[in-house]
């Protein structure tokens, strides 16, 4: 069974910092890109940040100069640094990977549950 597992949500106050990681187990062959995600109430989800499989990154807007995405794929594992947060930061955060698994042998979107973060103002 593939699985993606967030971890490292909670309450923090605005101008603080937190670290999001996220594990992928399972049947892997291969990550491309992974990315996360996030939603806040009454909101779509939108694009946080991106990492491509050679280490390119993307940021939304809001998340530049403050978050940083990188990955280990040796650990299959995904974080996000996330420092001088904002209560507009406040959401669940997904992890996201396109990954190719023995159940599926080609790129196919896989999610996490999700962490709550919610920043205090």
């Amino acid at each position: 069974q593939i699985q993606l597992v967030e971890s490292g949500g909670g309450l923090v106050q605005a101008g603080g910092s937190l670290t999001l990681s996220c594990v992928a187990s399972g049947r892997i062959f291969r990550i491309d890109d992974m990315s996360w995600f996030r939603q806040a109430p009454g909101k779509q989800r939108e694009l946080v940040a991106t990492i491509t499989a050679t280490d390119k990154t993307n940021y939304t807007d809001s998340a530049k100069g403050r978050f940083t995405i990188s990955r280990d794929d040796a650990k299959k594992t995904l974080w996000l640094q996330m420092n001088s947060l904002k209560p507009e930061d406040t959401a669940v955060y997904f992890c996201n990977a396109a990954m190719h698994t023995a159940k599926r042998p080609f790129s196919y979107d896989y999610w996490g549950q999700g962490t709550q973060v919610t920043v205090s103002s």
